[in-house]
């Protein structure tokens, strides 16, 4: 059962990477299996298919330099012998950022999640599939309907929460988001949960409005909390491209960013932003969306996603 289980989240996996599968490994497959030699004009083609796919590109400028030492130490004339190299090369890189989200960080329980971004990253959503994820290993979980400002988020969330199994916390709208975090922090403490998810809002007047408002929100649950929050997860939309990488930098300056979810990466053929947001901001990844379902959400594996990337047929 287990075994089935593993390769449907796996098949989720490979169908969610299907249009950056078709980009990236596509394109370059086509360079290196062309039965060309290894030239000049073979780097720049790579460059420009990685380019294309959102790796980035000091990224690309990184990898293409890594595997024109390894083809010339390697004495490798052949260009099909450079893609298992650049396989190796992504995952690499991945590897170290697979950090999967542990609660034992927690000095007192509950555990608190404050999940920050900008409006449209799938913020709502992710808090939701997370809810689900630990109520079904029989966590008692609470959440914070902090979006005060988007009426639409606090529906959302309550459809998600009842969905999930989880006790929301709620104000009226426009209510002050901190003042509905604490007053979440101490019914999670009160009922013994074991988690709390804080939603946040995702955009303010200006950018250093929603900044403060966060910081003003970590502040106050502090004070009935000192270890709280344990996790800052970040929530960025796959599809925005280089923008999450300037969005990831500003959040993280401010607040601390502990964990990224990237989500949407089965509405994007850019998916090589996973490999751009590891390599330039060193933050674990935590979580990646590959689809609307409950479930899609899944755990980041360096492994299974490369395997995934690389070993799709079209």
């Amino acid at each position: 059962m287990e075994q089935r289980d593993k390769s449907g989240v796996f098949q989720r996996l490979r169908q969610g990477l299907s249009k950056t599968q078709r980009l990236l490994v596509g394109g370059v497959d086509g360079l290196l299996r062309s039965g060309r030699g290894v030239d000049e004009e073979l780097w720049e083609e790579l460059e420009e298919v990685l380019i294309a796919a959102d790796v980035g590109v000091l990224v690309t400028q990184s990898l293409i330099e890594g595997l024109r030492q390894e083809t010339k130490r390697g004495g490798i004339t052949g260009a099909q012998e450079i893609l298992p190299l650049l396989r190796q090369k992504v995952l690499e890189i991945l590897k170290p950022h697979e950090v999967p989200l542990s609660l034992d960080t927690a000095v007192e329980y509950p555990f608190v999640m404050m999940v920050i971004g900008v409006n449209g990253a799938g913020k709502t959503t992710t808090i939701g599939k997370l809810a689900h994820r630990f109520t079904s290993q029989g966590k008692k979980v609470m959440v914070a309907a902090s979006d005060t400002f988007r009426a639409a988020a606090i529906e959302q969330l309550e459809i998600w929460s009842q969905r999930a199994g989880a006790h929301l916390i709620r104000h009226r709208n426009g209510a002050d988001p901190s003042a509905v975090a604490f007053d979440a922090l101490k019914a999670a403490i009160a009922r013994r949960c074991h988690l709390l998810f804080i939603d946040t809002a995702g955009r303010l007047h200006t950018k250093e409005n929603l900044i403060e408002e966060l910081k003003k929100v970590t502040r106050v649950i502090a004070k009935e909390s000192p270890s709280a929050p344990h996790e800052v997860l970040l929530i960025l939309d796959a599809t925005t491209g280089q923008n999450a990488i300037v969005q990831a930098r500003t959040f993280n300056q401010a607040l601390g960013v502990t964990g990224i979810a990237l989500t949407k990466l089965d509405g994007t053929a850019k998916g090589g932003i996973v490999v751009a947001v590891a390599q330039e901001l060193g933050i674990p990844l935590r979580f990646i969306g590959v689809g609307e379902g409950i479930d899609d959400l899944q755990e980041f594996s360096a492994d299974a996603f490369v395997e995934a990337l690389f070993n799709q047929t079209t």
